[in-house]
């Protein structure tokens, strides 16, 4: 079975993420890993700039 796992850096500023019912604060040079499929949410703290990389294993 493929599956798929996502990882969002925050390269500038502040934002705050929700997956699966859960929030989290991530702030430049975080990282927040989280499994594909999951229900989730962003909402900018401040201006942000974000990068996805989406894993395959």
């Amino acid at each position: 079975m493929l599956r798929i796992k996502l990882l969002r850096l925050v390269m500038e500023g502040r934002a705050e993420i929700m997956v699966s019912g859960v929030k989290y604060e991530v702030k430049t040079g975080e990282m927040l890993p989280m499994p594909a499929g999951e229900p989730h949410a962003l909402k900018a703290i401040e201006p942000f700039k974000m990068m996805l990389t989406m894993i395959k294993s």
